[in-house]
């Protein structure tokens, strides 16, 4: 199994396969794509043509979305709107910091998200958790059933948002199995960084112990049973939260990313593909960096190596096979060092099944289906063998 490379552009094939892969359609997808195939060969000079495209068709049926709801027929125009966020999404995760436009097309995904949500009744409540300083906006996806459930906090990478990480449809099949999720936008992506301004904290454990705090307030979530995962650069920050706050009884990654820093040198060199355009704008961005060696300082501690051995608890390890951006060799690294977990696993995606792009941007079922399981397994939610509660 492989990416579905329609541009010849590593980069601009991703963001599609993200689209693909969060509920987009293939007939809206080729409509914005093939006006702008030619112009991919220009990299990332070439992005305001796939902003002019892709946020296009977000408003086209942003419009259509309006027709169906002055006819009361809530759900299609939910339908619509959910498109149309993620197609506007997807738009601005591909500009410039400070590209004209940018700012204008997020609010729009997000206005268009928020009444997705309410029209549709869709199952997941805008939160913002406290920090030091500002809040971590989220998103809380509830399991039915009666009483205290688990719960998995599920972090972002570099470039995504907390509306992509429920796309990944990993807080359904939580929610499937009497499992709960909060999806995060932690210092560093999403709102926190947009509308915040807050960058990236490389100890992930001073925003994810606010999560924890959080949680426990909320009468529906059984504090004793709380999971951490994250995917792409989620798979550094959830190791490292899991390791230095001890309230998290399970952890996984979407994703092993165990030596960021590393990988940096790696990109200098020009080895590996980049996750989004204007690749070194968006890190001192995010970092708040002002420029290389700035940022490099600032990344210096995006690196588990001497922290995995404090985690005592079960740990799920996964990534891809040809993971074009980061190694699968740090899979092993964090698996071989997880030394002191009671319960660990490594599965590595291969062709026989699919996954086997970074973070199972060809087929994300496999790598959401597993990361599941292992949660209700180890936070003692819904399988087969214990039935529902």
């Amino acid at each position: 199994m492989a990416l579905f490379e329609y541009f010849p552009n590593y980069i601009w094939n991703l963001s599609v396969a993200i689209a693909m892969e969060s509920g987009g359609r293939i007939g809206e997808i080729v409509d914005m794509c093939e006006p702008i195939r030619k112009a991919a060969e220009n990299g990332d000079a070439a992005t305001p043509d796939f902003m002019r495209r892709w946020a296009g068709k977000g408003r086209e049926l942003l419009e259509l979305a309006a027709e169906d709801e002055a006819k009361r027929r809530n759900y299609s125009a939910s339908n619509k709107l959910e498109r149309a966020s993620l197609y506007l999404f997807v738009a601005e995760r591909m500009q410039a910091h400070g590209s004209e436009g940018r700012k204008e097309t997020y609010a729009l995904a997000r206005d268009a998200f928020d009444r997705s949500t309410r029209l549709g009744g869709i199952n997941r409540q805008r939160v913002e958790i406290p920090l030091e300083s500002g809040t971590m906006p989220a998103l809380l996806t509830r399991a039915p059933g009666d009483g205290p459930r688990p719960c998995v906090v599920y972090c972002n990478g570099l470039d995504s948002c907390k509306e992509l990480l429920y796309w990944t449809k990993l807080p359904e099949e939580l929610a499937r199995r009497g499992v709960s999720t909060l999806c995060v936008d932690q210092p560093g992506s999403g709102e926190a960084l947009r509308l915040q301004g807050l960058p990236v904290d490389p100890h992930s454990e001073s925003w994810a112990s606010k999560a924890v705090d959080w949680l426990e307030g909320q009468p529906d979530i059984d504090a004793t049973r709380i999971g951490m995962t994250g995917i792409s650069l989620g798979g550094h920050f959830a190791p490292r939260a899991v390791a230095y706050e001890p309230r998290f009884a399970s952890g996984a990654v979407w994703g092993a990313n165990h030596n960021w820093r590393e990988v940096q040198d790696k990109r200098i060199a020009r080895e590996g593909e980049n996750p989004v355009p204007h690749y070194w704008e968006h890190v001192f961005w995010a970092f708040g960096a002002k420029d290389m060696e700035d940022f490099l300082e600032k990344s210096q501690n995006m690196n588990l190596n001497g922290h995995m051995d404090r985690i005592k608890v079960p740990f799920l390890v996964t990534h891809g096979a040809r993971d074009r951006q980061i190694s699968v060799d740090y899979a092993d690294d964090l698996y071989n060092q997880l030394v002191n977990s009671p319960r660990r696993e490594k599965v590595i995606f291969t062709e026989r099944e699919g996954g086997v792009e970074h973070v199972g941007a060809d087929n994300m079922s496999y790598a959401r289906d597993l990361l599941a399981d292992w949660f209700a397994e180890t936070l003692d939610g819904w399988t087969l063998e214990n039935g529902r509660r």
